[in-house]
């Protein structure tokens, strides 16, 4: 049976795991005998592909970070919200207007489910493979300003390979690709340079040091990272970015202390980008990073200049923290309200 369900992309290495096959939808549902949930139309081309990092968070809000150890701890309603930081990129560019597409590897769970449902609501192209490891999660501890403490059930197995005829139809019909950190996106990068696709990545808390993250730095045109993970030497290993790898611009983002912007024919000096003062009340900080991803992307496949495409990422990464669990996406409006706004703010 595993032969068979695999037969559609050949007998590629990795494909097969030690905790079961990863299978193309199309035939799992079949084989399963179960009715196979609506997936968004294709687009015939496309303007992101998204690679990998979907998933549910559990969010959990607490008076302040850190929680002071206790046996029990009284908290509110604890609820489930599917994103994470590869369906938050798809959700919110498509959000802006963009032709999007997700492929990524989840489990036939009832994560999954909540992940295929989000992301058909937000009008976004996701086939996914399914994997017997089943569906990341996240536990997030949310503090009353809005600050997150997260908690990474990443599941994915270390040989788990996403096979090249399931992703080069699409990876031939994109005008960018945006990787998440999953071991398994690495895997793309030789098809994305001989296909000349412009590559994006966010490396998160990177500090510089992980030999995980090196490979997506030094292999993409267009670089994200927070400062929260290398602190002082942020700037150093902005530089170190551009020295050493293939990117243009590198970007490292600061919540409330705004965004650092380094290109490589802008001076060793990164510039700086304010923060956006958000439209309402912040009530939690998840998805903020990959919000401001998405109006980076939005204003570089604009054409705008770096410094314009980080301003727009802020506003939209504020308008992010205005709602729970990633759902307030800003749509092109309130992007473009922003240029006609004396402190750039929606």
């Amino acid at each position: 049976m595993q032969h068979e369900l695999l037969a559609e992309y050949g007998d590629e290495p990795g494909v097969h795991l030690g905790r079961g096959p990863l299978l193309p939808t199309t035939a799992y549902w079949a084989a399963s005998g179960t009715e196979r949930p609506m997936v968004t139309r294709q687009h015939t081309e496309y303007d992101v592909l998204v690679v990998g990092g979907g998933g549910v968070d559990t969010i959990v809000r607490v008076d302040a970070l850190p929680v002071p150890f206790a046996d029990s701890v009284h908290v509110g309603p604890i609820e489930e919200w599917p994103g994470h930081t590869g369906g938050n990129v798809a959700l919110g560019t498509r959000a802006l207007g963009l032709r999007v597409a997700l492929l990524d590897c989840i489990g036939d769970d009832w994560i999954g489910a909540q992940v295929r449902e989000r992301l058909a609501a937000g009008d976004v192209e996701f086939d996914p493979l399914i994997s017997s490891a089943g569906t990341r999660r996240a536990v997030n501890l949310v503090d009353a300003t809005g600050r997150r403490m997260s908690f990474y059930d990443a599941r994915d197995p270390a040989d788990l390979r996403m096979p090249r005829d399931f992703y080069l139809p699409r990876l031939r019909r994109t005008r960018h690709v945006h990787l998440s950190i999953m071991n398994f996106a690495r895997f793309l990068y030789d098809d994305i340079e001989e296909l000349g696709v412009p590559v994006s990545t966010d490396l998160h808390d990177w500090d510089g040091l992980a030999d995980h993250h090196r490979e997506f730095a030094l292999r993409s045109d267009l670089v994200f990272l927070s400062a929260a993970g290398a602190g002082e030497g942020t700037f150093a290993l902005m530089r170190e970015i551009l020295r050493e790898g293939r990117a243009d611009t590198v970007v490292a983002t600061a919540g409330p202390g705004g965004s650092h912007v380094l290109t490589r024919d802008g001076g060793s000096t990164p510039h700086h980008i304010p923060a956006t003062v958000p439209p309402a009340p912040v009530v939690d900080s998840n998805g903020a990073g990959d919000a401001y991803v998405c109006g980076f992307l939005y204003g570089r496949l604009a054409g705008r200049e770096p410094l314009e495409c980080a301003r727009l990422g802020a506003v939209a990464g504020a308008y992010a923290c205005t709602a729970p669990g990633s759902t307030a996406l800003a749509r092109r409006e309130v992007l473009l309200a922003s240029d006609h706004a004396p402190d750039g703010s929606p």
